[in-house]
């Protein structure tokens, strides 16, 4: 089964501590978990940070809701207990509680109301009641990352737009930087001095793996439309320039894909040939900051728990 959202979660959760003593939220995941028979894939496939489980991520939003809703209270660190409240609540609700739900407190409604600031960051006042929070079925984490992953993929196709829209000259002067702020290749002059220079059938460019020059990477860069495919073909071609050369290691860099045919054979060469497609180029430059630059930092903190840490259990 797929794992459930964090409004699904609430019931769960609230049922869990439905005996009035104290709960540890840790306990509640992974009874939560054996309810609904989360495979151990599904127990800790990570968010897209890499740094919490989704599903411990989303137990955890649906404790602050009903937190905030004063279903249940937080008795210490990782501790809760349900209140009166919270069994009225699934005493009226025996199937599901979500948001909705939740919005017939005051207290919950005023933690989801948006404020007003004034310059000075002091709250003037919150926003007209009327005003329609939406729900959604993802935690604000998820949100923050699905709004992050929809920027990347508008700032990747645009990339790949204005680079179609460059000379091939422009391409290799953006493989050459790419290459460079990726930690390879030496100086700056030494790369453009050798790349496009070789001359070699298959080789647009030759560039150091270290700074000391031990070892030798062999580039070819082709800058094609989106719907051109590289073929098996031309990745043969390049094994076989690189066996001309004697060299192990080749990179070919395009602003189109490749088929399957093309990454199975690169993948079963002696040689060892990475292929970067248009996508994993626009990732790359992003990451390594080739052709973007910083338009806003936003900050998300969390709570420093060591920091409150007095040797509580």
């Amino acid at each position: 089964m797929s794992i459930p959202d964090y409004q699904s979660l609430m019931r769960p959760l609230l049922a869990f501590a439905s005996d009035g003593s104290e709960k540890n939220i840790n306990d509640a995941i992974n009874h939560i978990a054996g309810q609904l028979n989360l495979t151990d894939d599904e127990r800790h496939q990570l968010l897209p940070s890499g740094k919490q489980a989704i599903f411990a991520n989303r137990v955890h939003w649906a404790r602050t809701y009903l937190d905030k809703a004063g279903a249940i209270k937080r008795t210490r660190r990782s501790h809760f207990q349900m209140t009166d409240r919270g069994k009225q609540l699934l005493a009226e609700n025996p199937t599901r509680i979500n948001v909705q739900v939740l919005k017939k407190f005051p207290e919950f409604i005023t933690f989801q109301t948006p404020k007003v600031t004034d310059a000075a960051g002091d709250n003037v006042a919150p926003l007209l009641a009327e005003t329609e929070i939406p729900e959604s079925a993802v935690t604000p984490e998820e949100a923050v990352q699905q709004a992050e992953s929809q920027i990347f993929e508008n700032l990747r196709s645009q990339l790949l737009i204005r680079i179609s829209e460059s000379s091939p000259s422009f391409f290799e002067g953006l493989v050459v930087d790419l290459v460079i702020a990726m930690g390879y290749g030496g100086s700056r002059a030494s790369v453009v001095q050798r790349l496009g220079k070789s001359g070699d059938e298959g080789i647009d460019g030759v560039v150091n793996e270290d700074p000391l020059g031990l070892d030798v990477v062999y580039i070819q860069a082709k800058r094609y439309a989106a719907d051109n495919t590289i073929g098996r073909e031309r990745i043969q071609q390049f094994a076989g320039a690189l066996v001309g050369q004697g060299a192990s290691k080749g990179v070919f860099v395009t602003t189109s894909s490749f088929s399957r045919g093309a990454i199975e054979y690169a993948i079963k060469v002696p040689q060892r040939i990475i292929l970067i497609d248009g996508k994993e180029l626009a990732r790359l430059m992003v990451q390594y900051g080739v052709g973007v630059r910083v338009e806003r930092t936003v900050e998300i903190k969390r709570i420093d728990l060591d920091y409150f840490d007095e040797g509580d259990d």
